[in-house]
């Protein structure tokens, strides 16, 4: 099935899907962006341009690689989630940040009263944060070097952050696609994975953001797989890839547990494919592997608005 799907994705690519494509979104903005043209937002952070187009999402073979890539026992309660392997089609352009969200860009947000505004959060998260010392937050973290991505921050922390720089957390299908591409990767290099591209396999914690710049996605974005696994928007269910939302999938409206994308420090080949997704953490949950990136949608195109 996989196998047809890419197929068929590479010929309609070929054919005039991602020229057609981002040739609208060109003509809509007036723009001539290019895949993995980058620029600095108004808070000053790097991003990469991800421009419209389709893509294979999820995967077939996940409970097969559990052997191939000698993944832990574990991993088996997480192949429903990823499968099936279906065509997904984002249908507009986004920019999203080069690398995960550093303590030094978090910092900022802090600084700015981040904690201390509503504006800022959701309902839920600020009904969340008024459980909570808001002087002792962010919680302190083991990685507190000013270079390496901002973990123990729970997904209501990296809403309102993503909130204060004008942008929110990717949707499922936005953050796979920056990392696999038109050609579905099942790395953001490639299909084999090489354990000198990522921070994973045997790692003892985070990195400075960047520090594998061959395992770059197709975009140019680094770390999607490894050093910190990442929060995004959609809430997790086994259930949803069967309603085969084809365009602009926003995930299921409710549930308990957020998708975390990208494997972390210290885990294996397996949950660095960019189809995995972590089942296990509530919106309230703060771990020194999950770290965050935003997307800033094109001001000048109309966007789906995610679910909260």
């Amino acid at each position: 099935m996989i196998k047809w799907l890419r197929i068929g994705t590479l010929v309609w690519l070929g054919l005039a899907g991602l020229t057609a494509i981002t040739g609208t979104a060109r003509a809509q903005t007036g723009q001539s962006r290019q895949a993995g043209d980058t620029r600095l937002d108004p808070k000053g952070i790097e991003q990469v341009w991800v421009p419209a187009g389709c893509f294979v999402m999820g995967s077939d073979d996940a409970a097969d690689l559990i052997t191939t890539l000698k993944a832990p026992s574990w991993v088996r309660s997480a192949v429903r989630y990823e499968i099936p392997a279906r065509e997904t089609c984002l249908t507009v352009g986004y920019w999203i940040d080069k690398v995960e969200v550093t303590n030094k860009a978090f910092a900022a947000f802090v600084a700015d009263g981040g904690y201390t505004r509503q504006e800022y959060w959701s309902e839920s998260g600020w009904k969340w944060l008024s459980r909570q010392k808001v002087e002792s937050l962010p919680v302190p973290c083991e990685s507190d070097q000013d270079d390496h991505p901002r973990v123990c921050v729970t997904w209501y922390e990296a809403e309102a952050y993503a909130h204060w720089r004008g942008g929110r957390l990717p949707t499922e299908a936005e953050w796979e696609y920056a990392a696999r591409g038109p050609e579905s990767r099942r790395y953001p290099w490639g299909d084999e994975f090489d354990p000198s591209k990522a921070n994973l396999i045997d790692s003892k914690g985070t990195t400075p953001v960047g520090s594998f710049p061959d395992g770059a996605s197709w975009v140019g974005a680094l770390d999607m797989s490894g050093n910190a696994m990442e929060w995004v928007q959609d809430w997790l269910s086994a259930e949803y890839p069967g309603l085969k939302v084809r365009e602009n999938p926003q995930g299921p409206d409710t549930g308990s547990r957020k998708v975390e994308k990208g494997g972390w420090w210290g885990s294996n080949a397996y949950v660095g494919r960019a189809s995995y997704k972590h089942f296990e953490d509530p919106p309230t949950y703060q771990d020194h592997h999950i770290g965050f990136r935003i997307v800033t949608p094109d001001e000048d195109t109309a966007t789906p608005t995610p679910r909260p």
